[in-house]
Parts: structure tokens; C-alpha cells; sequence
């Protein structure tokens, strides 16, 4: 019986190590509410469900460029029947997101996610600087 205080102490750490994830995800992780994203004027949901796209939209754009370098296949049917032009420069930034630090970024922010590899290879639209030429 004289271990009765330790069997408690390595009861409340054990209950401690157990809780340290869900204690961590309250308390930490970006600004708190997740962002309120805009869709366009015309639209009213986007290339896929809201879920899908928080879900899979890295794995739907690295498939638009495997089938548009690879496959040369340039539309994209989503599951409700409507096509797409494939990539993300005209499709999603141009029509849809058009600013990347309100749309994008907000997101990548909120979930703690590292800048994407995508802007290895495209430009921010907003970053263009044309010459009038």
C-alpha cells in the first residue's frame, strides 16, 4: 500500500501524455476559426464539393498536370457534369481565386501547411508586371 502515490503519479502521467495531442490541436494551429472564403459573383461552389476540395485539391492538381503534360487532356468533368479547363493559373486563379493571399495563402495559414510547390513553376497573377508591350 505504501506505492499507492506512485501508482497515482504514474496515473496522471499517463493521462497527461494521452491528452497532450488534443490539448495541443485546441490551443494551437493558425488564427483560430477556420477562414471564410469567398466564392466568384457567378459561381456557387467550385470545381468540386467544398469537402473535396479541403480534402483532395492537391491530389486533383498534381492529376490536372500528369493529364495535361503526360495525357495532353486539357478539360477536366467534375462530378456534377460541368468541364474545366486544367490547370491552376487559368482556371482557379484566373476565374475563381483571382488573389492568392486572400484565397490560398488564408487557408495554407490557417492549417499551418508550407508554402506549396506549386509556385516553383507559376506566377502569382498578382505578381505579373507587364511591360505595355
Amino acid at each position: 500500500m505504501r506505492d499507492r502515490s506512485l501508482i497515482y503519479l504514474g496515473l496522471l502521467v499517463f493521462l497527461a501524455a494521452v491528452t497532450i495531442p488534443f490539448t495541443y490541436n485546441l490551443t494551437a494551429s493558425g488564427s483560430g476559426s477556420m477562414p471564410d472564403l469567398e466564392l466568384p459573383e457567378n459561381e456557387t461552389q467550385c470545381v468540386e464539393s467544398t469537402e473535396f476540395m479541403r480534402s483532395s485539391h492537391m491530389q486533383l492538381l498534381v492529376d490536372w498536370r500528369e493529364d495535361q503534360v503526360r495525357e495532353n487532356i486539357r478539360t477536366y468533368t467534375s462530378s456534377d457534369g460541368r468541364t474545366f479547363d486544367v490547370g491552376l493559373t487559368n482556371t482557379c486563379l484566373k476565374q475563381c481565386h483571382a488573389r492568392k493571399e486572400d484565397f490560398c495563402d488564408r487557408c495554407h495559414d490557417y492549417a499551418g501547411v508550407e508554402e506549396p510547390y506549386c509556385w516553383e513553376c507559376h506566377i502569382d497573377p498578382e505578381q505579373i508586371q507587364w511591360s505595355g508591350q
